[in-house]
């Protein structure tokens, strides 16, 4: 072969050899085995109907393949033989001729009575609703059904079996729009085809042109019949250049003529996300969902091309259509709570990825690369698949844009509302797979961001009111512990009703998940206090992505509710459950985060435990209790002391209050005159009991049967001192803190002056120290 026709194939080939396995066919059969003169034809031919007909990449690879092996097999074969047998192959794929013939339908062509019109038709249909329709094809079939070469009911019918198998080509998704002007178009067409492509939104190969034509687009959104598909198309389509000052105004004007529609707000929410200057209109910090699915035509035939295909799309549609394989049982699925995989929203071979650097998300594996792309990595058309990569967190954190949290938040509210609210009393199915495993990755992902979603926020609330406590129960809980702080006003409604009714009416197991949910969520509060205290002064903003400005006054009022109100629940709770040991454990969790909230947190308060808490826990009959008892009161003694020393200083105004240093003050005189001096049950003391009352106990001394000797959580240990040491009780606060009490010794040495002792009753005198004059 000539060198000069070799390089002149050689171009021709690259520039129209679409991919990898073609190209290389080609290039096997300019230097191997194919005569030079089929050669020639062979690829010219190849080039003429890439360019002629709209045939799928897959047809084209598939004839070609079968011509050069034909070609291969009989190189002596003359040209009009391999033609022949070329026209053989094509005349036995009707989808090809069906394809080929309403590329070429004339308008006006008609429909009744047409027998080759109706063949071809059911021939696409059947090809389209059982494997998809390739590319080509629904650009072929979209441009025939918007164009109304046969009228207006061949569009519908196109339409609703216009099932893609791989990727929806955004030239032809451009095209039909074009064709929305055409005033011939029923209203209800346009609305079906604006269904159609909100459904497969995700799998259109670029959006770049699309967007390009947002104004035009944005001209349809005063047709109330077509207003709700058009702003959900345009909150998808949304930029931060797409947002002008005469669109807020439409969308305003829309707003005072329609009335208070969802889909309006939510488009504005977006663009007030982006221009706030220009939204100045007070938008509901909770709405309801304002786009709907409209995926109810195309999900079953969607279904059964993803079976088909073996979930070889370029986009998760289970996820978006709410697609389940069918069951037996009649009761709801989570059709919602599949977590995408991750894939770029543009294409790798689409015409925007290669006229800029894009940088697929489905590749990004290390964090040197997540640094070395920062700028031209493309977030993806669903949300969701964020979920799954810590890599891709990190890139959202990063950039901090509203937008991508506003849509995530969207798919949240979306996939927990339909699957956890909206079902109709089969909650049983909460324990598949999928709910676990995409509540787990939520509660991961909240975690990694530290903090919790807004989406996620508004679900609980509701959820709570209809939960039975059991249905994931460890997962709930965690995401409770996220929430941010709460307005005290609306705490009680939102929160601690419907936990009361749980609360009093479960197990203990439960009793001790809610206490050590409520103590996460407290820590969670302190901790974002601490950190957005030093950044915003007073001004707290506890929620980067949305915003929740408090003053340090509405903080602390929210913290002292939910303080109280977990110690409403503790005095009850160890009531019902006869101070049990292990729920008395998560109370004293949570009061050692209560007890440092001044000096740990830097909030200048205060809250002492009430009396349902501190006498169980000072009579537990476990060690352990009682020794985390006197630490707790070792930090509320330095905490209190500091911030009466601070207040000294500085001349601030503290809300720690002299009723909180009299509390803490008669709990101390309490403890140490019970534990040290041996006055329990004697006159003055905070429990009193009838001295004949006490004489028909027939205990002996009973005002020492709670000191560290006589008291039954450390009578073992006096027992065994006693084998060991004899009476030597000098040495007996030193054996129980050689056993670990270390609260314990902390209490003793912050709040009694130890002197020698003689006897085994006579111990030294307490000094008791106010922290308040």
């Amino acid at each position: 072969m000539p060198g000069e026709l070799r390089k002149t194939l050689a171009e021709v080939v690259s520039a129209h050899a679409q991919n990898k396995r073609s190209r290389a066919r080609f290039e096997f059969c300019l230097n191997e085995f194919v005569p030079e003169e089929n050669t020639i034809h062979i690829c010219f031919r190849y080039v003429a109907m890439a360019k002629a007909a709209n045939l799928s990449r897959s047809d084209l690879d598939s004839s070609s393949g079968s011509d050069l092996s034909v070609s291969s097999r009989t190189s002596n074969r003359s040209l009009r033989v391999v033609e022949k047998e070329r026209r053989r192959n094509e005349a036995g794929d009707p989808f090809l001729l069906a394809l080929k013939y309403f590329s070429e339908v004339e308008a006006g062509t008609p429909r009744i009575g047409n027998d080759v019109l109706e063949r071809n038709l059911v021939q696409v249909e059947r090809v389209g609703l059982s494997r998809g329709l390739p590319p080509e094809a629904i650009s072929v079939m979209l441009d025939y059904a918007m164009s109304l070469r046969t009228g207006g009911m061949i569009c519908v019918r196109v339409l609703k079996f216009l099932i893609p198998a791989t990727v929806v080509p955004q030239e032809a998704v451009v095209q039909a729009v074009a064709w929305l002007c055409v005033s011939k178009i029923a209203i209800s067409t346009q609305v079906l085809f604006l269904r159609w492509l909100l459904t497969v939104f995700d799998m259109i190969d670029s959006k770049d042109n699309l967007r390009a034509i947002y104004g035009f687009i944005f001209h349809f959104v005063t047709e109330e019949n077509l207003s709700p598909y058009i702003c959900h198309l345009l909150y998808l389509l949304t930029r931060r250049e797409s947002v002008r000052p005469f669109r807020v105004r439409k969308l305003l004007d829309l707003q005072t003529k329609m009335g208070r529609q969802p889909f309006l707000f939510h488009l504005l929410s977006l663009y007030k996300v982006f221009c706030p200057e220009l939204v100045t209109l007070a938008l509901p910090s909770q709405m309801r969902s304002g786009f709907k699915n409209h995926n109810s035509t195309w999900k079953a035939a969607l279904s059964a091309v993803q079976k088909r295909n073996n979930g070889q799309v370029s986009s998760d549609i289970s996820l978006t259509l709410g697609v389940k394989h069918k069951t037996n049982s009649r009761k709801r699925k989570y059709h919602h709570l599949e977590v995408p995989s991750l894939s770029s929203s543009v294409q790798r071979n689409s015409p925007s990825s290669s006229s800029r650097k894009v940088f697929p998300l489905e590749q990004l594996h290390t964090f040197p690369q997540l640094l070395d792309n920062l700028h031209c990595i493309e977030l993806p058309s669903q949300m969701g698949s964020l979920l799954g990569s810590s890599l891709a967190l990190c890139y959202l954190d990063y950039v901090q844009d509203d937008s991508a949290f506003l849509r995530l938040n969207f798919w949240l509210g979306h996939a927990l509302h339909e699957e956890f609210l909206f079902c109709s009393g089969d909650r049983g199915s909460g324990s598949s797979s999928e709910a676990l495993h995409l509540l787990n990755r939520l509660l991961s992902t909240q975690h990694f961001l530290q903090e919790g979603f807004s989406s996620t926020e508004g679900f609980l609330y509701k959820f709570l009111n209809v939960w039975d406590g059991s249905l994931l129960r460890p997962q709930i809980l965690g995401l409770l512990s996220d929430i941010p702080v709460v307005p005290s006003s609306c705490i009680n409604q939102l929160l601690f009703e419907p936990l009361v009714q749980l609360f009093f009416t479960s197990t203990l197991f439960f009793k001790c998940s809610v206490i050590d949910c409520l103590n996460n969520m407290l820590l969670k509060w302190l901790t974002w206090h601490s950190v957005y205290a030093l950044e915003d002064g007073l001004d707290i903003s506890l929620h980067s992505h949305t915003p929740m400005n408090m003053s340090l006054s509405g903080f602390m009022d929210s913290v002292v509710e939910l303080v109280r109100f977990v110690g409403r629940l503790a005095t009850v709770g160890l009531q019902l459950e006869g101070c049990h040991s292990l729920l008395l454990s998560f109370i004293l969790d949570f009061y050692e985060t209560v007890c440092d909230m001044f000096l740990k947190y830097g909030l200048p308060m205060v809250v002492m435990p009430p009396v349902g808490v501190f006498y169980p826990a000072l009579f537990a009959t476990d060690p352990v209790s009682v020794d985390r008892l006197g630490y707790i009161m070792y930090r509320y003694k330095k905490n209190l002391t500091s911030a009466k020393c601070q207040q000294k200083e500085t001349k601030q105004v503290f809300h720690i209050s002299r009723q909180t240093y009299r509390e803490f003050n008669h709990y101390l005189s309490f403890m140490v005159s019970c534990l040290w001096n041996s006055k329990m049950f004697l006159p003055g003391m905070a429990i009193e009991v009838d001295q004949e009352l006490l004489s028909l106990s027939k205990v002996a001394k009973p005002w020492t049967s709670f000191d560290l000797i006589h008291h039954p959580a450390f009578l073992g240990y006096a027992l065994d001192f006693h084998h060991k040491a004899g009476k030597q009780w000098d040495w007996y606060l030193e054996f129980l803190f050689s056993q670990g009490f270390q609260g314990l010794q902390q209490f003793v040495q912050s709040s009694i002056t130890r002197r020698s002792v003689a006897g085994t009753n006579d111990q030294g005198q307490g000094d008791r120290q106010p922290t308040n004059s």
